[in-house]
């Protein structure tokens, strides 16, 4: 098993404790089926009892997508569920708290929250308890806040409306909330937009909006997927105060660690059904269920590197001809060109406070054919205005980008466009880069369409023949990244957050580009769809030779994919070096101190 998970939770699960597992491949238990269910008399604020939900498309036909699941969640606990996208638990959660939506047709034994039947409530009913009594909190930040404005008026307007009237005294504990989940400048943050802060700063606000009234109960779906790893130990510290203070918290994650950190109790859904479940200690130091096993397997660290992550990945490179070259170790080639080249990028915006702030400062680096340069730092650490200035959507106030050694950064527009199929990026927020009108198929076919299409005078055949070939191509690509042809039959909207970011890779490497920018490209995905990415991305890279500028908070995955790495602070490049010496023998106190928070969140429950 992945030596990261091994130092997550200690060997032996607590003595006397229940397990139980069920499903294809499961090993035999005299127990009951698996459910996360606490004794008997013992207060729970919610219970799901033989929960049911269907969901009706546009043609009447019913999809099964959670089938007979128990669970209860008491005071001062934390039950976490885990899955694959599609699994069911975040259907699981929303119904919870009445957000399952109109589609859907929802039985139960029994579905209460706080005593209360959440199948005859009414939306009257829900608004006086969601955000007083339950707090939300969402992976997608830029969703759910509102973008017309502030993120303090969004927190203080939770907090008018569940009590505290005076301006002053909401404006002072939005600064507090803020601050507390670890925004810097929280006055500074309290007076800007969702669209003006960065991914994890956004998230930042949604989780003190969330817990803003202190809710007797958080439902928290991948909070902290957007988050750096101090950041993340911050949050995490501050919702288990909350958690010892008698709140309880239903987390939705695919991150083990985080899972490991806060959850008591760990449910594993796989097809809207619960697989395995028992304590923390129990379900991810020692997995029953194949499925857990698997899941366990394909987190990326340093302990992977060299190795694909996934069987079908490690069966496809044994069938090319004289294998591939595993992630991490391309290196030892002799000296490959640089495609990417930044000297000096310095950038400064003014902030609503009328001063300039520089947030990238002398940032020089190389990206060489076919490798994988790794930048990690903190939310506003400069990684993704940098991502900008190399792509050529932002100009730098100073220093230059050469792409194969020829002018980049300094072209116009016009200049860049012959070349810009060379260069493609993936958002770590993929729903805002994409046309809502459009579905999948046509997000596809128009990145493979760019300068190929038919002259004017072309025949209808060959239209026709170029429209099917496209149809094809996305198709295949579609595959690749783990989508379905129902899938691009439907507009992003309609796709969950890890659909919509295979939607984007896809995307992305369709031109077959010569660099990739991968900003946060994986961290809405589930572990088992990112160790399929990663697999596929390090494929690609052996095959069509792409070089790749990977930028994320998580180090595991950085460690795992980078041949090189980059750490930036407030806009510095501080240190730069090969992988496994970067993570090695860090030279920078800050490198230190971000490896540092990664041990500390792997291994804090070993102390439980």
């Amino acid at each position: 098993m992945n030596a990261l998970i091994d130092t997550v939770i200690p060997a032996l699960a607590p003595a006397g404790s229940v397990r139980s597992t069920t499903g294809p491949g499961a090993p035999a238990t005299s127990g009951p089926p698996a459910t996360a269910v606490a004794p008997a008399g013992t207060g729970a604020l919610a219970v799901l009892e033989d929960l049911n939900v269907w969901f009706t498309d546009a043609l009447g036909r019913r999809r099964h997508v959670v089938h007979d699941l128990s669970v209860d969640i008491r005071p001062g606990e934390c039950v976490a569920v885990i899955g694959e996208s599609g699994s069911g638990k975040s259907v699981t959660a929303r119904t919870l708290i009445g957000l399952t939506g109109p589609n859907a047709h929802v039985e139960a034994t029994t579905a209460t929250l706080f005593g209360r039947d959440v199948l005859t409530l009414q939306d009257g009913d829900w608004k006086s308890i969601r955000g007083r009594d339950v707090g939300f909190i969402l992976q997608d930040a830029l969703v759910s806040l509102d973008p017309l404005r502030t993120v303090g008026a969004e927190i203080g307007e939770s907090l008018r409306l569940h009590g505290v009237r005076g301006r002053a005294e909401r404006s002072a504990r939005v600064e507090q909330l803020l601050a507390e989940v670890g925004v810097p400048e929280p006055r500074l943050r309290a007076g800007q937009r969702p669209d003006q802060l960065s991914g994890g700063l956004r998230q930042r606000a949604l989780i003190a909006s969330a817990i803003a009234n202190h809710p007797a109960l958080v439902v928290a779906d991948e909070p902290t997927t957007a988050l750096d790893v101090t950041v993340q130990a911050q949050v995490l510290d501050v919702l288990a105060q909350r958690k010892d203070q008698g709140t309880a918290i239903l987390l939705i994650s695919h991150d083990f660690s985080v899972v490991g950190r806060l959850a008591d109790r760990v449910l594993v859904m796989q097809g809207g059904r619960i697989v395995e479940s028992g304590t923390a200690a129990e379900v991810l130091a020692d997995p029953q269920h194949p499925y857990t096993r698997q899941l366990l397997d394909a987190v990326p660290s340093g302990h992977t590197k060299g190795e694909y992550l996934t069987e079908a990945g490690r069966g496809r490179a044994a069938e090319r001809p004289g294998g591939t070259v595993p992630a991490g170790t391309r290196r030892a080639e002799a000296g490959p060109p640089a495609v990417l080249t930044a000297r000096g990028l310095t950038k400064s915006y003014r902030g609503p406070d009328g001063r300039d702030r520089a947030v990238v400062r002398d940032v020089s680096f190389d990206v060489r054919a076919g490798q994988t340069l790794g930048i990690v730092g903190e939310s506003g650490s400069g990684k993704s205005t940098t991502a900008s200035m190399a792509l050529g959507f932002v100009a730098p106030d100073a220093g230059t980008v050469l792409l194969e050694g020829a002018p980049w950064s300094e072209l116009s527009v016009a200049g860049r466009r012959p070349r810009r199929r060379e260069v493609t990026v993936v958002y770590q927020d993929p729903l805002s880069s994409f046309d809502p009108r459009w579905t999948g198929r046509r997000i596809l076919t128009d990145a493979l369409d760019a300068g190929s299409a038919p002259g004017p005078f072309a025949s209808g055949r060959a239209r026709r023949a170029h429209r099917a070939e496209l149809a094809e191509r996305a198709d295949h690509w579609a595959r690749l990244v783990g989508l379905a042809p129902e899938h691009l039959a439907k507009h992003p909207l309609r796709l969950s957050g890890g659909q919509r970011q295979r939607l984007a890779i896809a995307r992305a490497l369709a031109p077959e580009p010569r660099v990739v920018v991968l900003d946060e490209a994986v961290s809405a995905l589930d572990v088992s769809v990112q160790a399929q990415v990663l697999d596929l991305l390090t494929e690609l890279q052996e095959t069509l030779g792409t070089t790749y500028l990977f930028i994320s908070h998580d180090l595991g995955v950085i460690h795992h994919m980078s041949d090189e790495i980059l750490v930036m602070k407030d806009g510095e490049a501080v240190e730069h070096g090969p992988a496994d010496e970067v993570f090695g023998a860090p030279r920078h106190p800050y490198t230190r101190e971000l490896l540092e928070s990664l041990e500390q969140l792997s291994t804090h429950v070993a102390s439980r």
